[in-house]
């Protein structure tokens, strides 16, 4: 058996502390380890489109959501899960960088509307082709069946855990 830093950190455990059952850390350990190395790929990725990965968020949101008009800056701040300042200066770096625009509602001159431009929709569907095509190379030592094995177990955790899938 081919062995991680994981396996490591549990036999070392085991031998610290015999009384404990290390294998929690079998699974978790190795999921903040997959994570972490899964994001440095992704951010090396965004980056060569220019992006930071919130901003791909913005734009990947935006465009999901296929509405012509656009989201409202309180849509994206939810569907982005972070504050509304953060949202803010994400906003402000791709206004700046032409990929949105921000105009206030016609309807209701309190609220923002947030749409991609042309520019910031052919962005956005390079970068998330070339995303998919990240994560497929990322996974590529899973075939299909142990992908979706995967897939399927870590939905039983989060459900768990009380993901809402509601609240992206």
């Amino acid at each position: 058996m081919v062995r991680d830093a994981v396996d490591l950190v549990m036999e070392q455990w085991a031998r610290a502390r015999p009384d404990l059952d290390p294998s929690p850390m079998g699974v978790l350990g190795r999921l903040s380890r997959v994570t972490r190395i899964a994001e440095r790929e992704l951010k090396t990725l965004f980056s060569e489109f220019g992006l930071e990965r919130g901003e791909f968020d913005v734009l990947a949101t935006l465009r999901r959501a296929d509405s012509p008009g656009g989201l409202t800056a309180g849509a994206l701040a939810r569907s982005s899960m972070v504050t509304s300042g953060a949202v803010t200066n994400r906003l402000d770096r791709l206004v700046a960088k032409g990929y949105v625009t921000r105009d206030l509602d016609p309807a209701n001159r309190r609220t923002v509307i947030v749409a991609l431009t042309p520019a910031g929709r052919d962005l956005i569907d390079r970068a998330v082709a070339a995303h998919l095509d990240n994560e497929r190379r990322i996974l590529a030592a899973l075939d299909q069946q142990h992908q979706d094995d995967l897939a399927a177990t870590l939905r039983t955790l989060l459900l768990s855990l009380g993901d809402d899938p509601n609240d992206p």
